[in-house]
């Protein structure tokens, strides 16, 4: 998978390719050239006391230095915009494709793990390819030209580095071969890290409120020792390699210099032909070293491009068609038909042969139980998830035939947790509508009944929003999440349970104003306060995903019994309030 990713995305910048190949080959083959050039100085200047051949040889290495050099800083310049680019690209993929995906496939992931995958796994391809830039073209011609080069200048010693280079190279095969299972274990524990993690943040009030400070503390760290012992068992063997690398290069030398000395005192072999061999086999162990490093880090990206690969490679189950119809008749039209859900392995659904419909201008309300399918069913219009029987239809046209995008231009959802980003009132309110205008923006916070609480704001509309709302009350959070809903004036409007944190007088006037700004669109309001739907054209109720009431407040009260309970209970509660 890492080769396929990155022939993927290598293409696209040949030109940073073929500049690193072409610098470093340069910067590669200067570097081999000077130990012979030091050989004809020592041989031929120094040991004649000739002083201007020194002179003109000594020159002539510091050009070659300074070409070597600048190949350098040019070959890394050019690896590290190729890989930040590339990294750049696998990202935007990655989030492109994720912003896609349906509720089940981010479950079946896990929102932890696909943070991680588009950060640290990313990063450490990123690194793979800027150690790869300067490796890929270096190494191999290190290491050939350098026992290319020992052999001319020294063919007697020849049969040393064809016995060094095969044992270092076998030893970093093992230990590299070792590392593999402990980089996979990394992975999966930054995973479980990352998880712990944004649990504990995200619920920090539930944490705080129940006094599990020191349950959460020894949780995270479980995970975080199961982390830091995998990331030892991988560093103790990697801890290896330098010393292995070490090892085979003094203990070369040391031979080279050995038999080598006996030749120089034969007068078969000079010695500054024997300093350049000595040169050759430290750059032979460089190459080799610099190879193993790169090999060392392929394994943890290789894990890294699995797990990219494999987010790349979902296919969302809300999927466009292939050919997008148009809506048949008015957006503000919604209806089931047999509609049925059922998650990836369950046993039995969780929607049941549903079937009703929405008409313009009218209010449908969704009640029953906790864990009946309510916000699994408001979930289906938009096309969050698709249904796994039966149909859902808006403007008389199947979703699943909609262009998602056209789909939901169409209907204004509010969730039932109302989540803001961070930014300002004004641009939180924009997500429902770009282009709204500060004067629409105000309307739809008047309709929302947040107006006033936005005008005693320090800075009104400019006022800074925190990640996730926090800057808000749950109260303010859910009427900021209505405005933006309002301010798109869509055709169909979706409140999952959105008046939950609201008072009854701010939950009357609030729909008291949304009545003339819906009053051509189709309604559908999730509620578990009876008083929110009591005046809805139409009440669905719903016990364990199937409907068992359909009809008026009315009339439900007298023909449901579970509308009658949930009835009777709420106004008892109410009573003795």
């Amino acid at each position: 998978m890492l080769t396929r990713l990155i022939a993927a995305y290598l293409p696209r910048y040949r030109a940073y390719v073929v500049a690193v190949v072409a610098f470093q080959f340069v910067a590669t083959a200067a570097m081999l050239y000077l130990p012979t050039l030091n050989a004809d100085i020592i041989d031929n200047g120094v040991a004649k006391g000739n002083t201007g051949y020194i002179l003109r040889i000594g020159g002539w290495m510091l050009v070659v230095v300074f070409l070597q050099v600048l190949c350098t800083v040019s070959a890394q310049y050019f690896g590290s915009r190729g890989a930040l680019a590339i990294g750049r690209d696998i990202r935007h993929d990655l989030l492109h494709r994720v912003n896609n995906f349906s509720a089940r496939e981010v479950g079946t992931v896990g929102a932890p793990s696909l943070i991680t995958r588009n950060t640290n796994d990313v990063q450490q391809i990123q690194i793979l390819l800027v150690m790869s830039s300067f490796v890929l073209v270096t190494a191999p011609i290190m290491c050939i030209g350098g026992i290319g080069m020992g052999v001319r200048v020294a063919p007697g010693l020849a049969w040393i580095l064809l016995v060094a280079v095969p044992v270092l190279g076998l030893t970093m095969a093992l230990i590299i071969r070792a590392t593999i299972p402990g980089f996979r274990a990394m992975q999966a524990h930054l995973d479980s890290v990352n998880r712990v993690l944004r649990e504990q943040i995200t619920g920090i009030r539930v944490v705080r409120a129940f006094v599990r400070e020191r349950h959460e503390i020894d949780r995270f760290a479980v995970a975080n020792d199961q982390l830091a012992d995998a990331t030892l068992r991988v560093g103790r063997l990697m801890a290896l390699m330098f010393p292995a690398v070490m090892f085979v290069t003094n203990v070369t030398t040391v031979a080279i210099i050995w038999v080598g000395g006996h030749e120089v005192s034969d007068g078969s072999v000079e010695i500054g032909a024997l300093t350049a061999m000595i040169t050759y086999v430290v750059q032979i162990m460089i190459s080799v070293m610099l190879a193993s490093f790169l090999a060392m880090m392929a394994p943890r990206a290789s894990v890294c491009a699995d797990r990219i690969g494999e987010v790349l490679a979902t296919e969302t189950s809300v999927a466009p068609p292939p050919e997008p119809a148009g809506f048949a008749t008015d957006p503000a039209t919604v209806e089931f038909r047999s509609a049925e859900f059922r998650y990836p392995g369950a046993d039995q659904p969780v929607l049941h042969d549903l079937t009703f419909r929405v008409a313009p201008g009218t209010t449908t309300a969704v009640v029953g139980s906790t864990g009946s399918g309510k916000t699994t069913l408001v979930g289906l219009v938009p096309r969050l998830i698709d249904v796994t029987a039966g149909s859902v239809l808006v403007g008389g046209t199947d979703v699943r035939r909609l262009d998602p995008d056209r789909l939901r231009s169409v209907i204004g959802l509010v969730p039932q947790r109302a989540y803001l980003f961070s930014g300002t009132v004004a641009t939180n309110v924009r997500h429902g509508k770009p282009d709204a205008t500060d004067d629409e923006i105000w309307e739809a916070l008047r309709i929302a009944q947040a107006d006033e609480f936005v005008q005693a704001m320090p800075d009104g509309l400019d006022t800074p929003i925190a990640q996730g709302g926090t800057t808000v009350s749950g109260g303010q959070r859910q009427r900021l999440a209505i405005a933006r809903a309002v301010v798109r004036k869509p055709d169909v409007y979706v409140f999952d349970d959105a008046f939950s944190a609201l008072d009854l007088s701010t939950d009357a006037r609030l729909r008291a104003e949304l009545r003339p700004v819906t009053r051509s669109a189709a309604v559908i309001i999730v509620a578990q306060r009876v008083s929110t739907i009591m005046d809805a054209d139409q009440t669905v109720v719903l016990d364990r995903g199937r409907i068992v009431g359909l009809g008026r407040h009315h009339d439900l009260v007298d023909t449901c019994p579970t509308y009658a309970e949930i009835v009777r209970s709420q106004f008892t509660l109410e009573e003795q309030v």
